[in-house]
């Protein structure tokens, strides 16, 4: 029936509302209607009590303590009554004999004041003695007022001040239901409006544009989700902007070598250059790259689809670094780079695919001999931490920069920018990246400009 938020809270807000100020005005009225009757009641017996008290005084005894009571009341009564009711007449009972609402007992526990069910010389039983209030004179109990009936009416002063009390109580309860919608129209307008800005931002997003970003007013559930919604916003549009800058790096890195390869193609076709040894060479390197292209694209896509397949085996660590460092010894002497291994003793082995390790810290000690001046060195480390194993490939070459470091795993970045594309996929380290995932493991860069830098893979036992 109502469809929008805001409408549910403000009725909600001023359902409770209603509800607190109802049930506040109701026990209010109650409690306060109950004392005044309580306190008309204890106001009648202390009076009563009080008069047959100061009777004794004076009289020394009971005898004609009812007739004196029953002219009191007479004129009482007849003070109290309109002027066109006639008073009762010497001997007859009082008309109004609920306004009676005590009796009295004397010492030897005989009614003297008739009330109720007592009548004069009834003996009352000790139960109901021990009910009523003694009446004390000069330290000797002489006599029992007894509570008969109900409290007397209220009179023209309480029901006065009852009714002001509750003209009082419907104010404040109007003045709280004012209260309750405003306070409701606030909080419901205050709840809801993240909400429409996340809708806005949502709608907005579904048409295309995934960079959004909306206000975070609060620090409770509704600010961590607009939080949550601006980080999700801004992986997004860092997703989008990566995606169409591999599709174009992709594009680029294929379009180099088809161009020299047709350019080739077109030139011997057409007879302006002849198909010598150096130039069918010259294609088959462009051929031997675009099929390394096309493998890493096919490994690196294996590998987020969880389809890439694991030959594991059991595998010293120091074997394995022994297998890299041999392979790469060569290229290292040749550049003048020192290549050596560290490891602890005792190192467990690790259960992996060989050859997928080995192509992932082929792809680190390639970078790093790519970075790594003359004279410098590369070092191959293993060691054990906590429950697994650390295999770290270190060099002491240029280094990398604080803000391209978060970035060197991603697909085709390249933090040189000068560097041809040629030298490189740019997918060597996202590929290793994906190689050490598949294995259980982590893969972390740490480096600083001019201090090398330190690439380690986490293998769990």
């Amino acid at each position: 029936m109502f469809r929008s938020i805001t409408t549910r809270l403000i009725l909600a807000f001023l359902l409770i509302g209603i509800t607190v100020v109802a049930l506040a005005s109701g026990i209010t009225w109650w409690l306060t209607f109950r004392e005044f009757k309580q306190f008309s009641f204890d106001q009648a017996r202390d009076r009563f009590a009080a008069e047959m008290t100061y009777y004794y005084q004076t009289h020394g005894s009971w005898e004609g303590v009812h007739d004196y009571y029953q002219q009191r009341n007479t004129v009482i009564f007849r003070f109290n009554a309109p002027r066109d009711i006639p008073g009762p007449q010497p001997g007859e009972p009082l008309p109004r004999p609920q306004a009676l609402s005590f009796a009295l007992a004397g010492e030897d526990n005989r009614v003297v004041i008739p009330a109720g069910v007592y009548q004069i010389g009834d003996v009352v039983p000790e139960a109901a003695l021990a009910q009523g209030s003694a009446i004390i004179v000069d330290n000797v109990t002489v006599g029992t007022a007894l509570v008969i009936g109900s409290p007397p009416p209220l009179g023209g002063l309480e029901e006065r001040y009852l009714t002001r009390t509750n003209l009082g109580l419907l104010y404040a309860a109007l003045g709280g239901l004012a209260l309750a919608l405003v306070l409701g129209i606030v909080l419901a307008r205050a709840l809801t409006h993240p909400i429409r800005d996340l809708t806005a931002a949502i709608r907005s997003m579904a048409a295309g544009d995934l960079k959004q970003q909306v206000a975070i007013r609060s620090r409770d559930e509704l600010g961590e989700l607009a939080s949550a919604f601006n980080q999700m916003s801004a992986d997004l549009d860092r997703l989008q902007s990566a995606r169409r800058r591999m599709t174009a790096d992709i594009a680029h890195d294929l379009r180099n070598p088809l161009t020299v390869i047709g350019g080739y193609v077109e030139s011997m076709r057409e007879g302006v250059l002849d198909p010598t040894p150096e130039r069918l060479d010259a294609v088959q390197i462009e051929v031997k790259h675009l099929e390394r292209l096309v493998d890493d694209l096919r490994t690196l896509s294996q590998a987020e689809a969880g389809e890439l397949s694991l030959n594991r085996e059991a595998v010293t660590p120091v074997r394995l670094l022994e297998r890299m460092a041999q392979s790469y010894q060569p290229l290292a002497e040749k550049q003048s780079i020192a290549l050596r291994i560290e490891t602890q003793a005792d190192l467990p082995e690790i259960h992996v695919d060989p050859d997928r390790m080995a192509q992932v810290l082929g792809n680190l000690i390639t970078n790093s001999l790519r970075y790594t001046p003359a004279e410098g060195e590369i070092v191959l480390v293993a060691r054990r931490e906590a429950n697994s194993v650390v295999l770290s490939v270190q060099d002491n070459g240029l280094g990398i920069a604080p803000e391209a470091l978060p970035l060197v795993f991603d697909r085709f970045y390249r933090a040189d920018s000068s560097r041809t594309r040629a030298d490189e996929s740019g997918l060597g380290l996202a590929i290793a990246k994906s190689i050490v995932e598949a294995h259980g493991g982590s893969i972390t860069a740490e480096s600083s400009p001019g201090s090398g830098t330190k690439m380690k893979i986490i293998l769990p036992l």
